[in-house]
């Protein structure tokens, strides 16, 4: 009997040429007890979809963190109310942010919390109530809501009490935003070390302690930013806004390699993306944690390919958009990311 077959195939399959295939099997992750953070990243890149993408994510953000990457951090969203806050002051103090762009809401918080003020944890329903109810109740109550974070307000006449009594006296008439936000990071840590404060100072003092600029480019957009408006009534006190942009296109102009970390969408993520557009580079890396789609066309969930098409991001740059919550995210990414530096 012939066996021979004439397409050399033993079970009788056609060989089809595949330029976009390659053979590279889905695995399946192996989660067990006792396993670092860094472990559980590349179980994450066995897998697909989301967890392909934190992976890719991990190994992007551990090569940001080498020394000789110039690393923008873009921060928005509620991030510091909900207890993200220690996670990029120790990033600061680490040397792994050189620029932080973020918002005047999580600079209040952070300074809440920098001078005694506590955050709490809440809820977002009641079964006995309807979410009006519930709210209106928090009203009442003197307590704000974020999602299921509560803020009494009093930290809020707390926060205003330190702004006028310990960083508004200490400012030139006219300044920078982020002279400002230095000042805030000053009083800050001073009051927090005079007051035995058992919470961290928080990320203004740790900038400001480590000499790394933070940019608030929307700042009357915030309890802050009210503030400082609110002391510009009775003084002769005034931002300029636009001063800050040269100190932030300096430093991205004076980039070898540039790295960006978005970390939500908004002002925070246009400001430190845009920064390239008056530099003859770009970033090299970038990775964004958000939960904004990019099908609507809005900034905040554009992809990073998208923002490469403006210039924004070299060519070649190596980059990753992770599409989930960043109070999920970025304590993995960062926890992996400095595992395997560390």
């Amino acid at each position: 009997m012939n066996d021979d077959h004439d397409d050399g195939d033993d079970h009788g399959e056609q060989h089809v040429h595949r330029e976009e295939f390659h053979h590279d099997p889905i695995a399946h992750a192996d989660v067990r007890a006792g396993m670092t953070v860094g472990e559980l990243a590349d179980e994450y890149g066995a897998a697909g979809v989301g967890a392909a993408n934190l992976h890719e994510a991990v190994d992007i953000y551990a090569d940001m963190l080498s020394d000789d990457v110039t690393n923008f951090f873009g921060l928005a969203g509620a991030m510091v109310p909900t207890g993200m806050r220690k996670i990029v002051a120790d990033l600061i103090r680490d040397g792994h942010i050189d620029a932080l762009v973020t918002t005047g809401a999580n600079l209040t918080h952070d300074a809440i919390e920098g001078i005694g003020g506590k955050h709490h944890h809440g809820r977002d329903e009641q079964d006995d109530k309807s979410m009006r109810e519930h709210d209106e109740q928090l009203r009442d109550e003197e307590v704000d809501r974020i999602y299921n974070v509560y803020l009494p307000q009093e930290h809020f006449a707390l926060f205003e009490s330190h702004l006028r009594s310990e960083v508004f006296p200490n400012i030139e008439e006219n300044v920078t935003i982020q002279r400002m936000v230095e000042e805030l990071g000053r009083a800050n840590s001073e009051v927090n070390e005079r007051e035995g404060i058992e919470e961290d100072a928080g990320i203004a003092s740790a900038a400001y302690e480590n000499d790394v600029p933070i940019y608030c480019p929307a700042v009357q957009d915030s309890v802050l930013g009210l503030q400082a408006w609110m002391y510009s009534q009775t003084s002769d006190f005034q931002l300029d806004a636009l001063k800050d942009m040269t100190h932030l296109t300096d430093l991205a102009f004076e980039a070898e390699t540039a790295g960006a970390m978005v970390v939500g969408g908004g002002v925070p993520k246009n400001y430190v993306l845009q920064t390239m557009l008056v530099s003859p580079k770009a970033y090299d890396y970038a990775v964004q944690l958000t939960m904004d789609p990019p099908q609507t066309g809005g900034l905040s969930g554009a992809t990073l390919d998208e923002a490469r098409s403006w210039g924004k991001l070299e060519k070649a740059a190596r980059n990753v958009s992770v599409y989930a919550d960043a109070t999920i995210t970025l304590p993995l990414v960062v926890a992996a990311a400095r595992e395997r530096i560390e």
